[in-house]
């Protein structure tokens, strides 16, 4: 299960943007294309092994820009042809990214 490692890197860059004195993470948001290799389910289940943190799972679109027409498409893992035309040359646009989109930061307390 590639996917505990996966968890193990975003939770490492996480805690490396918050920096080490910074508050505790409160959530991880990511973004998963459907062509990126990891499975979101098995990424959502591995997570809790190593933070409280909350995860957050975006999907990423799946788009592709026809060679033939210039037309960009949103398209299925199993159909990657251009929608107006339906030619088969396409260049991938998107949907093959696995990002760490955003970190959300416990709030600190304001008591002084």
């Amino acid at each position: 299960m590639h996917e505990l490692s996966v968890c193990r890197a975003l939770l490492r860059e996480a805690m490396r943007a918050a920096g080490a004195e910074g508050p505790p993470l409160r959530s991880v948001t990511v973004r998963i294309g459907p062509l990126s290799g990891v499975d979101a389910g098995l990424l959502a289940r591995a997570w809790p092994t190593l933070s409280a943190a909350d995860l957050l799972i975006e999907a990423a679109p799946l788009r592709v820009s026809c060679e033939a027409c210039g037309t960009e498409s949103a398209v299925t893992p199993q159909d990657l042809t251009c929608r107006a035309c339906g030619d088969w040359r396409t260049r991938l646009l998107g949907g093959d990214e696995l990002l760490l989109v955003r970190i959300g930061l416990e709030a600190e307390d304001a008591h002084v």
